[in-house]
């Protein structure tokens, strides 16, 4: 039996109203009207934004007017790259009173060695500064699949040398889906480090008892000062823990 042209009419306005309403949904997330994270502020009043030459030019005396307290800039990726913009995030962020931090984006195919003198030669250690990061993600990176034991031990690599040179414990960032390939090693070689976390559609709770240090809770935040959509970033901890995030060991 075929359909009546009503019943035809009515389920192609049906559909075009389902397909409008996910094209909204999707236009409001990119541009930042909404976000799927909420932090509570008076739970973690310390939050942040990380960037790199994707934002372009930023105002960052309007990015510290808007309540942000620090900023992770991108320096490095790999063995050779140096982010264009580094310079100038980093001289103008501190010149607008946040606390500054850099980080490196780790290639999957480059030896942790190399990486870690590339960082460091852009790089060099400040006594007030936020302590250096390295970016663990498969996004971006060379190899979706790598051999996590020659991973593991080329990270290791890059940790040693940057704990050694800054006389503080580097951070790790990571995304949801790579920490939980690397949850696989036990036991987990990367316990003292602090960790970044992201995950942009909940909260850490699903890391356990494993502690976190900053959650990227959103990839489309809007800030005055920066053009476009930008990482959002809560520190857990009182002030106290801030503090001793921020300060090098004797």
């Amino acid at each position: 039996m075929l359909a009546s042209p009503g019943t035809m009419k009515r389920s192609s306005l049906l559909i075009l109203l389902a397909v409008g309403t996910l094209i909204a949904a999707y236009q409001a997330y990119e541009h930042g009207w909404i976000r799927l994270n909420y932090p509570s502020a008076e739970r973690y009043p310390i939050g942040g934004v990380d960037v790199s030459h994707h934002r372009g030019d930023i105002d960052w005396a309007a990015v510290r007017r808007e309540g942000m307290v620090f900023a992770y800039i991108k320096a490095t990726e790999g063995g050779d790259f140096v982010d264009p913009q580094l310079r100038a995030n980093w001289t103008q962020a501190r010149a607008a009173g946040l606390a500054v931090g850099a980080y490196h984006f780790f290639t999957f195919c480059r030896d942790g060695a190399s990486q870690a003198r590339n960082f460091l030669a852009n790089v060099p250690p400040a006594p007030d500064e936020l302590p250096p990061a390295v970016d663990l993600e498969f996004g971006g990176n060379c190899d979706r699949s790598p051999d996590w034991r020659r991973l593991s031990r080329e990270i290791a690599v890059f940790l040693e040398i940057v704990r050694a040179a800054y006389g503080r414990e580097p951070v790790l960032y990571m995304t949801h889906e790579l920490y939980d390939a690397y949850h696989r090693s036990t036991p987990d070689p990367f316990r003292a480090s602090p960790l970044w976390i992201r995950d942009v559609f909940r909260s850490p709770r699903w890391l356990g008892r494993r502690p976190w240090t900053l959650w990227q809770y959103a990839s489309n935040g809007r800030v005055k000062g920066i053009r476009g959509p930008v990482d959002l970033n809560v520190f857990q901890g009182d002030a106290a823990a801030w503090a001793a995030l921020r300060t090098p060991r004797p």
